[in-house]
């Protein structure tokens, strides 16, 4: 995690920037982690990354346009240095994925000093936000990228009705209690239309506790409760349909159709969780592309990455929870490839 120096020299650059921008990946780890270090002063803007594990050159011009004095970086893999370069004020990047090497930046990722470490970014966000009214969000967004965080024995009982009393490993908490559904909620607030999303984000800054979404009594509230509700309802009409596609084979492959709504992440997950010992692809027709999760509770990554050689896509992520985007007119040639490369030991 950050060391006590790293935890002060993020602090201090908070509070004392004006105008901060946090700009953060598409998923509920990265949206938690911005939520942390946003309530520190509540001042500031976000950008979200969608669907790009890159965050390039060709987005400077959006974040000059915030006139930030303060940029920081959370939960993205991999920062080009054209887009570092072009700024003249600090830049603060906090990730867990593989460390990269690039310079005009102040870079925290603690694989660089425990290649085995896994600590989610909303993790060491929550050291430097250091806020226990805050610990729900930090409790969903450890949850949601798969990490059993060391308060959380603390945060069942700040909120006991949110907690089995007695078994609490990771899928019993995150598919089976109603912490599990603060976990799924996170990720079904950057679901759909962007003005749903930015009004949602926005509700999120002020929330003070998960019950005022799960037992709403303010406008507030209730907006985000039914947004949740209405997306909780066709992801379990996906879950169904997945689950009948279950069969003797090794992977379980689900494809389905939607330009708006994307559950690949979250169908991959919990179906992983159902068939430990099948890898999951999860995977969304999109603009000409298949854009898929893939998860097992065994290391794919190194497959994964062997078979996009030679196809028109990308890949990669964590070793056993990877997303990868592959041309359609490539998709059977790489699910052949991917299929040849899982057996090799």
């Amino acid at each position: 995690m950050l060391t006590p120096s790293q935890i002060l020299q993020l602090q201090t650059a908070i509070q004392n920037s004006k105008n901060p921008i946090f700009i953060f990946d598409d998923d509920a780890d990265g949206l938690c982690s911005y939520l942390l270090l946003y309530r520190i002063k509540r001042e500031g803007h976000y950008f979200m990354l969608k669907a790009a594990p890159h965050l390039e050159a060709k987005f400077v011009k959006r974040i000059q346009d915030f006139n930030p004095d303060l940029i920081v970086i959370l939960d993205i893999p991999d920062v080009h240095q054209e887009f570092l370069d072009a700024f003249k004020i600090p830049i603060f990047w906090i990730d867990h994925h593989d460390p990269q090497q690039r310079h005009n930046v102040t870079y925290f990722n603690p694989k660089i000093k425990q290649p085995d470490s896994y600590f989610p970014t909303t993790r060491m966000a929550y050291q430097v936000a250091n806020n226990p009214k805050d610990l729900w969000i930090a409790t969903a967004g450890n949850l949601a990228d798969w990490h059993c965080p060391d308060f959380i024995e603390q945060a069942a009982t700040l909120y006991p009705n949110y907690f089995p009393k007695k078994k609490r490993d990771l899928p019993t908490l995150v598919f089976k209690s109603k912490v599990g559904k603060l976990v799924q909620f996170f990720f079904f607030m950057i679901k759909g239309p962007s003005s749903d999303v930015a009004r949602s984000i926005k509700l999120l800054g002020k929330i003070a506790s998960p019950d005022e979404i799960f037992s709403p009594n303010s406008e507030d509230g209730n907006y985000l409760f039914k947004r949740f509700e209405m997306l909780n309802i066709m992801y379990e009409k996906l879950l169904v349909q997945a689950k009948e596609k279950a069969t003797r084979s090794k992977i379980l492959l689900f494809e389905y159709n939607d330009e708006q709504w994307s559950f690949t992440a979250n169908l991959a997950n919990e179906l992983t969780t159902r068939y430990p010992k099948k890898v999951i692809i999860i995977a969304r027709k999109s603009q000409g592309f298949m854009k898929c999760s893939l998860r097992a509770q065994f290391p794919i990554e190194p497959a994964l990455k062997r078979a996009l050689q030679g196809i028109e896509g990308y890949g990669g992520g964590h070793p056993t929870a990877c997303g990868t985007v592959v041309k359609n007119e490539d998709w059977d040639r790489f699910l052949n490839q991917f299929k040849e490369e899982l057996k090799r030991k």
